[in-house]
């Protein structure tokens, strides 16, 4: 059995969220963690390699990450569950890795899902026999915030690059942003980062017309936030000269999230919950109707049945706000060729519109 000073716990990848971990584990818990490099094609490989034939994409990224953990010296898993078939992949990932001969201690949140605090405390204490309550509750505060302004802080990338007067001033921003939140021991730590990209990305010049192009991105929890999953979508959407707008991300979906509210305001589209991302699918697409965005791509993992279960509202929802879809299903085999062509085309036809209507 590992000692507490040898603990080096790993997550599976997820957009830019395992810096936020990262804070969390050392700052809160006192134990190592560690990053693993960013997903490459091989990570998919690996994953694939190892992942029954027609399980979702998400799970092969995260299998491949966790693969590539474990090369980088990982000892422990953390497996964060999720709000979807997520939370049943622990157990199998962990059986993977095991029968793959891997030695590691494991833990699952998703077995937790219903329990007390208390719980989540006897858990992390399996991390260190030794921690402190009211730091570990500090720090979780912390992260909280620090996922906040991350989110934030995409939202400005994202909405603005593609009319960056300077090429590649944002990037460099957002990338100085998350390396200063890596390096980050304290909570001032935090708060300096997030203050800077957002002074940064304020002032950086842009040429942005008046009334630019706005497209709204929904869809399925992992894939639609996970920029390697989705083959760089709103990066790709953005540099093509338009304003992307994404409602799912973990401060919208799980900090700040009241399904039962947002389930009654979508009124005649759904009156059921068909699944943990379609109320907050739905409930974006309809803003963006109702704001008279130029677009709505809707993005989901082969085989996502929540998000397949929405498609015929979300349908319903681009005739009655008269505004175009675009439907992207990923899987280990989707290319960027592919993607860019589809890409282009709903730009030309959303672009030409707008210059019709106006």
């Amino acid at each position: 059995m590992a000692t507490v000073r040898e603990k080096k716990v790993a997550f599976p990848r997820m957009a830019h969220y395992n810096v936020a971990m990262k804070y969390f584990i050392e700052q809160g818990l006192g134990a190592t963690y560690i990053m693993q490099p960013e997903m490459t094609r091989r990570t998919l490989e690996i994953g694939s390699r190892y992942s029954p034939d027609f399980i979702c994409a998400p799970f092969k990224h995260t299998l491949g990450s966790l693969i590539e953990a474990l090369e980088c010296g990982a000892n422990t898993i953390v497996a964060p569950g999720g709000p979807c078939r997520l939370a049943y992949y622990g157990e199998l990932e962990q059986q993977i890795l095991t029968d793959l001969g891997y030695e590691f201690e494991f833990l699952d949140i998703a077995e937790l899902r219903y329990s007390k605090p208390k719980d989540y405390v006897k858990l992390m204490r399996k991390l260190n026999p030794k921690l402190s309550t009211p730091k570990m509750l500090a720090a979780a505060a912390e992260t909280l915030r620090l996922i906040q302004h991350m989110d934030e802080i995409e939202e400005l990338y994202h909405q603005n690059m593609g009319f960056e007067a300077e090429d590649g001033s944002f990037k460099k921003a957002y990338t100085q942003f998350l390396h200063a939140l890596e390096r980050a021991t304290s909570g001032s730590d935090l708060r300096k980062a997030y203050a800077k990209a957002k002074d940064t990305m304020t002032h950086l010049p842009v040429n942005k017309p008046d009334h630019p192009l706005r497209v709204g991105i929904i869809g399925e929890y992992y894939t639609v936030m996970d920029s390697f999953s989705n083959l760089n979508l709103e990066e790709k959407l953005a540099k093509m000269g338009t304003e992307v707008h994404r409602w799912m991300n973990i401060s919208n979906r799980n900090i700040g999230y009241n399904e039962q509210n947002l389930l009654a305001g979508l009124g005649e589209y759904s009156k059921y919950v068909m699944g943990p991302t379609t109320v907050g699918t739905l409930h974006a697409a309809m803003r963006y109707g109702e704001r008279h965005f130029d677009g709505i791509i809707h993005v989901k993992s082969f085989g996502c049945t929540p998000e397949v279960d929405a498609v015929p509202a979300i349908q319903t929802i681009g005739q009655d706000y008269k505004v175009p879809l675009l439907f992207l299903s990923y899987d280990s085999q989707t290319s960027d060729t592919g993607l860019n062509t589809r890409l282009e085309a709903f730009y030309d036809m959303i672009s030409m519109r707008k210059k019709t209507l106006r």
